[in-house]
């Protein structure tokens, strides 16, 4: 059988650090039934029952079974602007600057090829989402990485990047709150950022997919609430951790025209839409009480919690994370994030995501998943403890 060669981009795409892992947990799972995995990004918890019921009806609706306009069904549209109105009291004309995605994974790969020429260069968050650099390279340009410390509460320092990066750079990824250190944003980080990229002709691309996961009384900011902010860029959000419907793969675009223009032009020619059973139920998640998020968000919350209790019970000293559903914790000396990792597999059976993962700026650190009840949290801290890789322990 012939073999055929891959073309140019496809062997341009970064390395799939976490199918490593993946390969490592089936191994341990051949020879063990306890293993806890805290490693992933999958909500544990169903979509909350009214909006099944929503797409149980839809289904019915012949409409559905025939092609959805290419740029999805204006109702939908115009619940995001709603939505947004509601949420954070943000104006949005859902006939210019919303776009429907299938997931916003999509819209985040598929925006580089819509924005970006060969060697255009690329402002990214390191750590950061590592689909940012598959799009990145499908377009063959080039990152400039944007160190997130926790001297700096893991946002970026604008002042750090040279004048001639400014002007090379045609749009920079922000993600708040953050995957996977659990940051927030802030309102000066946001203004400083549309000046930089207002002076620089620099597009913003803000990842909001935890927009609504945020703890201690504390609601994120979105990026579209800041002034200017629709003139320089837009916002991406997604449905599948705010209502746990991942699986469902609903998201959108939101803010600058030509953007939101672009990114529909491309998908005209890759897509007819997401099925419109999805898209109503879909609206009516936007346009629900919300008292589904309320009560997600105090689940993580408790489970945030248990988890750090639980890690400084047995020594390790740890930040508890502000937003998202991910807790960004230090390895103990001696170790890398990905030997860390292994040992925290191979001895005590519980899988975390070695930071280097995510950029080399994250090394020095793993990510955990509160993506399991506060019992197995607790658990798996306990089993890390018995390691004895921390020095102090609380007494």
């Amino acid at each position: 059988m012939k073999k055929f060669p891959q073309s140019d981009a496809l062997q341009r795409l970064p390395e799939q650090f976490f199918a490593k892992l993946v390969q490592k947990v089936v191994k341990i799972k051949e020879q063990h039934d306890d293993v806890i995995n805290l490693g992933q990004g999958n909500p544990d918890q169903p979509t909350p029952k009214p909006i099944v019921e929503k797409l149980k009806e839809a289904a019915d609706n012949s409409l559905y079974h025939k092609y959805p306009p290419f740029s999805g069904f204006s109702f939908l549209k115009e619940a995001v602007a709603d939505y947004y109105k509601k949420e954070y009291n943000v104006d949005i004309d859902p006939t210019k600057e919303v776009a429907v995605l299938a997931g916003a994974k999509t819209g985040l790969v598929e925006i580089s090829q819509c924005l970006l020429n060969v060697n255009d260069t690329v402002l990214v968050p390191d750590p950061g989402y590592p689909d940012y650099w598959s799009g990145i390279a499908l377009a063959g340009a080039k990152m400039h990485d944007m160190p997130l410390k926790q001297e700096n509460d893991f946002l970026p320092d604008f002042s750090v990047i040279e004048e001639e990066t400014w002007t090379a750079a045609k749009f920079m990824f922000l993600n708040y709150p953050n995957n996977p250190t659990g940051a927030t944003a802030t309102p000066e980080l946001f203004k400083e950022a549309i000046e930089k990229a207002d002076e620089h002709d620099v597009c913003i691309v803000h990842d909001f997919a935890y927009g609504a996961i945020g703890f201690d009384g504390e609601k994120p900011l979105s990026y579209l609430q800041m002034p200017g902010a629709k003139d320089v860029g837009v916002e991406m959000l997604t449905l599948s951790k705010t209502y746990n419907m991942a699986g469902w793969r609903v998201g959108f675009v939101v803010g600058n025209q030509s953007v939101v223009e672009a990114i529909e032009l491309m998908q005209d020619h890759y897509y007819c839409s997401i099925y419109g059973g999805i898209q109503e139920a879909a609206a009516f998640a936007l346009r629900s009480d919300q008292e589904s998020v309320t009560k997600l968000v105090d689940m993580y919350e408790k489970r945030r919690q248990a988890l750090v209790e639980a890690a400084e019970k047995i020594g390790w000293k740890v930040t508890a994370p502000k937003g998202s559903f991910f807790a960004w914790f230090p390895v103990p000396k001696g170790y890398t994030s990905e030997t860390f990792a292994d040992l925290l597999l191979e001895k005590a059976r519980v899988v975390v995501a070695p930071g280097v993962g995510f950029g080399k700026h994250g090394e020095g650190y793993v990510r955990i998943g509160l993506l399991s009840d506060e019992d197995v949290l607790r658990e798996a801290m306990e089993r890390i403890g018995e390691l004895q890789v921390f020095s102090e322990k609380v007494k």
